[in-house]
């Protein structure tokens, strides 16, 4: 017979999970630079370990959630809610993990509020301590973010007036502003698309990319994919301007949700709008909103030409893969064109990408939800840059309209893979940190083991 699943033993596992997430991050994670201990070190290394039993622990209590949300008794969407918060508890006092992007946010928020061109000088033009916590890889990039998210970060230093744990945790409460209007979203988004609230909310918000990147890394992809569910909301509750000015203040903090505009538009053409006064509505509401949106923050149209920013050497989105190798096999051959294969890679990239995105809204115009969340996967895919917590951008409305259960469960093992990809620095790691991570992991598989076996077993005095 299998073991007994129920709410209460998921959330105390995830729970679990976390709480060891956080320990770990304590000397393993993307920690201020005065903090930072050797890889090597014992401290280091015992929290390593500590990071991958945890995030192997929350992997598989969300994987039994899913088992309660697939079941005859699925929990309500009020209690998928509840574990959210359990689990997301020791990850909001823990220090900043798996990025040290949140440093850059403080930076360029710094530089907004003492009047620096974000856009065409890194935060190496700010100097001091806030500037060296920065990868050193971004320490001399703009910023690639529009001027909702800097107004945000330059309204959030001048609060905390340069203290780095109160921005830290700033920056977190921002992020987890975002996380709780995605969990608000995606009921609704469900019930019009016509799918499971319950199960798009385990999918969409219980995530654990959402726990590991959105809240625990304080990524700035909460806000815009929070702005972009309600918008949508909005658009599909009979709202369109409201949907379109949420939609584009999400794209004014990440530019990829400015997909969102179509999904807005069909929706209002689907409602018996005019498709010429539904383009029209939503044009002018969208540049109305992006012109009072700069003109407040006061940062100018700059981030327009800094969006390459998250290029880097280290990237490994599919077209760079393809143009690295591309580069050495024209290298050996001694070719002149090896300098041009991986940017030859990347506007192949963006090509495939918008007629991807073409064909997926001839064929899926009827459904505007599910179009937007796979065209934003497409971006994330075959654009010239990835990172584990960009697969949100089109998971978040695939779990809230994907049409049938065998969709839900591939996302959910793309999601289980990308969890282990990053260490908790933020940093690429060597042998030894592999050889402990996957310790970690063996570890917490050996305990989860156990556990299962021991409720397979009789009780004392009974017959097996």
């Amino acid at each position: 017979m299998a073991p007994f699943v129920d709410l209460r033993r998921c959330q105390i596992l995830g729970l679990a999970g976390t709480a060891f997430l956080a320990a770990g991050g304590e000397t393993s994670g993307a920690l201020p630079v005065r903090d930072l201990l050797h890889p090597a070190s014992a401290r280091a290394a015992l929290g390593l370990v500590g990071v991958y039993f945890g995030l192997v622990l929350l992997i598989a209590a969300w994987a039994l959630l899913g088992r309660l949300v697939r079941g005859p008794r699925p929990p309500a969407p009020r209690a998928l809610l509840a574990v959210l918060a359990v689990w997301a508890i020791p990850l909001l006092v823990a220090p900043p993990l798996f990025s040290r992007d949140v440093y850059s946010y403080l930076a360029q928020g710094a530089m907004v509020e003492a009047h620096m061109d974000v856009y065409a000088h890194g935060p190496s033009r700010l100097g001091g301590p806030l500037a060296d916590e920065v990868a050193p890889l971004w320490r001399h990039t703009g910023a690639p973010y529009g001027p909702v998210f800097l107004a945000v970060a330059a309204a959030l230093s001048g609060l905390t007036r340069g203290s780095l744990p109160a921005g830290l945790f700033g920056m977190r409460l921002v992020a987890l502003a975002g996380v709780a209007l995605m969990a608000a979203a995606l009921p609704r988004l469900a019930r019009h698309s016509g799918a499971d609230p319950s199960a798009a909310l385990w999918l969409g918000a219980l995530n654990p990319l959402v726990l590991l990147h959105l809240v625990a890394g304080a990524h700035n992809d909460a806000v815009m994919l929070g702005l972009l569910g309600v918008g949508l909301v909005a658009a599909l509750g009979r709202w369109p301007v409201l949907g379109t000015v949420l939609v584009t203040l999400a794209a004014l903090v990440k530019v990829p949700a400015g997909l969102g505009l179509a999904a807005v538009a069909v929706i209002q053409v689907r409602a018996g709008r005019g498709p010429a006064k539904a383009l029209l509505t939503t044009a002018v509401a969208a540049a109305a909103t992006t012109a009072a949106a700069t003109a407040v923050a006061g940062t100018g149209y700059g981030w327009t030409g800094a969006l390459s920013t998250p290029v880097s050497p280290q990237n490994w989105a599919l077209t760079t893969l393809l143009g690295r190798a591309t580069r050495a096999l024209l290298e050996r051959l001694g070719s002149d064109l090896a300098p041009l294969a991986i940017p030859a890679w990347h506007t192949l990239g963006i090509a495939a990408a918008v007629a991807a995105i073409v064909l997926i809204w001839l064929r899926l115009r009827p459904r505007p939800v599910y179009a937007l969340g796979l065209s934003l996967a497409t971006v994330a895919a075959l654009g010239p840059a990835i990172r584990p917590w960009y697969a949100l951008w089109g998971l978040f409305l695939i779990a809230a309209a994907a049409p049938s259960t065998s969709v839900r469960h591939r996302m959910a093992a793309v999601t289980a893979v990308l969890a282990l990809l990053v260490l908790p620095g933020g940093a690429p790691a060597d042998t030894g940190q592999l050889v402990l991570a996957v310790s970690g992991g063996a570890l917490a598989m050996v305990v989860l083991w156990q556990a299962h076996q021991a409720e397979l077993a009789p009780a004392p005095g009974r017959a097996a």
